[in-house]
């Protein structure tokens, strides 16, 4: 059986570094796997970059429908327009199976889907698939009808983009031999709920790690290292555009700090010190020192600065799964988050890091002075984090997963 992984990129955001990882699980295993992809950053061989001219036009001109929309807010809308040249480059290629990921960017037009005569899976790393455009829908429910009146495009009428977008799907998608791969239950649910897609057939499954490379390093080696302080608290917080992206929830964890050090004595702002990737700066104040560590590709460096933090605080307001969670408990860091969304799969409350009330901020500073307050307590809390990545996580596991579902539907 021969898988073609579809990704807009192999390596670029988390979502592509997801996939490429799955990618190579499958290798591991010995399932033949190929990666399609507009842009291509590893060496792999078996990733293929697709260069047409299409390809390269799709980013920009993609982005041509929300110019009537000059009043929307920054958040990431895709209404995959543009055609493109990735059916015939399929075709070519002759796989057995396709396997779609994040295809937006201008990288897969809606209708392409029905192009493809081969058994689909498609693992979701937003919400994309099933709205009328959104990545995320924070607080609209319109995805459970049929979009329209949308209030990231500051619409006010209900046949705008969003709508004209759901209905091309809904009419692109019938009837497609597609099945659906969902990385946390809340993902589930959410697709459970969608009225374009709640008729497919559902499955969860996580996304996975190399716990080889993710894995526990002595904190005092990975400290010294990476030129950090050997004797106070590291609170660490990182994402892709951490600073920037309000999903992010970095506006919270300032929050939750500030009230950490003006109600807890025993942990005052000066002993704590704030640990990012995922940004070189940020317009918001910060009232103790913060070590910049920008933004990070390679997973040993990352696997260290998670051995280096004494606790990950993940404030997100909507993750579809949350691997900064996953990957710092796999180093045995334990995680604070809101009790959330995909988090809520990741995260063992009080065993291995500690959930808060969404979106309390008075909690998440408790939960951060709870994991750090107790050094016996601590020890259990980070063990148990390496124990609930090698139960759940492991990505030869999770390939073994995917393999066996693929022949179901092959």
């Amino acid at each position: 059986m021969k898988i073609l992984i579809l990704s807009t990129s192999d390596l670029e955001g988390g979502a592509a570094r997801a996939t490429y990882r799955l990618h190579r699980g499958f290798r591991q295993i010995g399932q033949e796997s190929q990666m399609l992809v507009r842009a291509k950053l590893s060496r792999d061989p078996a990733v293929k970059a697709e260069r047409s001219l299409l390809t390269k036009l799709g980013p920009p001109l993609n982005r041509l429908p929300l110019r009537s929309y000059p009043q929307r807010p920054g958040q990431l809308f895709s209404p995959q327009w543009f055609p493109d040249a990735i059916a015939s480059t399929v075709a070519q290629l002759n796989p057995d199976l396709i396997h779609l990921h994040w295809i937006c960017n201008g990288f897969l037009r809606i209708e392409t889907l029905a192009q493809f005569k081969k058994p689909l899976l498609w693992t979701f790393h937003d919400m994309w698939p099933f709205t009328g455009g959104c990545h995320y829908s924070e607080d609209c429910d319109r995805y459970t009808q049929q979009c329209g009146h949308c209030p990231q495009l500051q619409s006010h009428s209900l046949r705008d983009l969003s709508h004209r977008i759901w209905q091309r799907k809904a009419k692109a998608w019938r009837g497609l031999n597609l099945t659906l791969i969902a990385s946390s239950t809340w993902m589930a649910d959410c697709i459970k709920a969608s009225s374009l897609l709640s008729h497919y057939p559902l499955h969860i499954i996580p996304c996975g790690l190399d716990l080889t490379v993710y894995r526990p390093i002595d904190r005092t080696i990975a400290r010294s290292l990476l030129n950090l302080p050997l004797d106070r608290p590291l609170v660490l917080f990182g994402a892709i555009a951490a600073t920037s992206d309000p999903r992010k929830g970095f506006d919270l964890l300032l929050a939750a700090l500030k009230h950490l050090a003006t109600q807890n004595h025993q942990l005052p702002l000066d002993s704590l010190e704030l640990l990012i990737f995922g940004s070189e700066s940020s317009d918001l104040t910060i009232p103790f020192k913060a070590h910049y560590l920008g933004t990070l590709s390679d997973d040993l460096t990352l696997a260290l600065i998670y051995s280096a933090a004494d606790v990950m605080v993940v404030p997100s307001r909507q993750e579809s799964f949350g691997q900064t969670a996953s990957e710092a408990l796999a180093c045995g860091t334990p995680v604070v988050a809101f009790n959330t969304t995909g988090l809520k799969d990741i995260v063992d409350h009080q065993q291995n890091g500690y959930l808060a009330t969404p979106y309390a901020v008075e909690d998440l500073a408790h939960g951060m002075a709870w994991v750090l307050a107790d050094g016996e307590r601590y020890t259990q809390l980070s063990h148990h984090a390496r124990q609930k990545a090698e139960q759940c996580f492991e990505i030869k596991q999770q390939a073994y997963r995917y393999q066996a579902l693929a022949q179901t539907v092959f």
